[in-house]
């Protein structure tokens, strides 16, 4: 293999960056070409390269977002997207890519290899961190450590005027911020889809925090939760039946996306770019690389998409036991 591709598609995730990085260098260091393909597949669908070397990627490591684009295409959705697509890598005498995204990035990935017989590589970069076959993916360690940084500046002001604080956090169907950052930041109550706590079980868990003498409460709640409706519409909720809570809700939103990639992040995404490369040299394809127990691991793309990566229980467990 002579050259390789390399693309960021989806929701972007600090550490990208470092995952494009550490593709680049390790081409440079195996005496392969690099070519960076913009806006993920529909920059592969129009063609949109740019050759990389080992100096055009510096000073990268520690920025957020990604310098190549991201972006979700319909396009490649369909099958006459992807034959563009293929004819584009021909043309550019591309023979393999490394994908760096997450499950809709991957199940692209997988369809075209199916299609084309072409050696494609998974790299997981998710905030949610909802990728099974990895204990981490790209970004998570980054988003847990905003998420916390903002919950700690808004308890400030929840114990300034003894308020009751709902902060809602990314995860629309997986609770991995909400709980480990719920955890982190000293919660008191944790909302996420994979346990349904109802409406009930929440006032009364509240009242009990008002009982023990709690003058301020915060409850994280991922985006996802099954609850209520939305977070305003369950902060209503609770503000008419417990009279004594003043509420108040902030959405974190994107900014849980943003910023310069913790130490973690860069250090998984050069373990995880490096091994991607190798891969695709060894003739490998139609697989993602992971850490499982600090070890860097491949799963078939299939299982990554359509596996379970699943919650810890454990941590459930700690959580109901600290907000006493």
């Amino acid at each position: 293999m002579k050259k390789i591709g390399v693309m960021t598609s989806g929701g972007d995730a600090p550490g990208m960056n470092a995952a494009i990085r550490a593709v680049v260098r390790a081409c440079k260091y195996y005496n392969v070409e690099c070519v960076g393909i913009y806006r993920g597949y529909q920059g592969l669908i129009e063609g949109d390269f740019i050759k990389l070397d080992a100096r055009s990627v510096s000073n990268i490591i520690n920025r957020g977002g990604t310098i190549l684009k991201s972006a979700r295409s319909k396009e490649f959705m369909t099958k006459e997207g992807r034959a563009k697509a293929y004819e584009n890598l021909k043309n550019a005498e591309i023979e393999g890519i490394v994908l760096i995204g997450g499950d809709g990035t991957f199940t692209g990935g997988m369809v075209f290899n199916e299609e084309y017989s072409f050696p494609c590589i998974g790299v997981p970069g998710t905030i949610d961190n909802d990728i099974f076959g990895t204990n981490y993916t790209i970004g998570y360690d980054t988003a847990l450590n905003t998420v916390v940084q903002a919950i700690d500046k808004i308890r400030d002001t929840a114990s300034s005027h003894n308020r009751l604080f709902f902060v809602e956090v990314m995860g629309r169907d997986a609770g991995f911020i909400a709980l480990n950052a719920g955890v982190g930041a000293g919660a008191e109550e944790i909302l996420i889809p994979e346990e349904d706590m109802g409406l009930e079980r929440l006032l009364e868990s509240l009242k009990r925090s008002k009982r023990s003498g709690k003058s301020s409460s915060i409850v994280v709640i991922a985006e996802g939760d099954k609850i209520g409706k939305n977070v305003f519409e369950l902060a209503n909720y609770v503000e008419e039946n417990l009279k004594q809570y003043e509420v108040r809700v902030s959405v974190l939103g994107h900014m849980q996306r943003g910023g310069a990639p913790s130490c973690f992040d860069r250090v998984l995404a050069s373990r995880l770019g490096v091994k991607a490369v190798e891969l695709l040299l060894d003739g490998k394809s139609n697989l993602m690389v992971g850490l499982i127990d600090n070890k860097v691991e491949t799963t078939d793309l299939e299982l990554a998409v359509k596996g379970h990566h699943a919650i810890n229980k454990e941590l459930i467990r700690v959580s109901d036991m600290m907000s006493i």
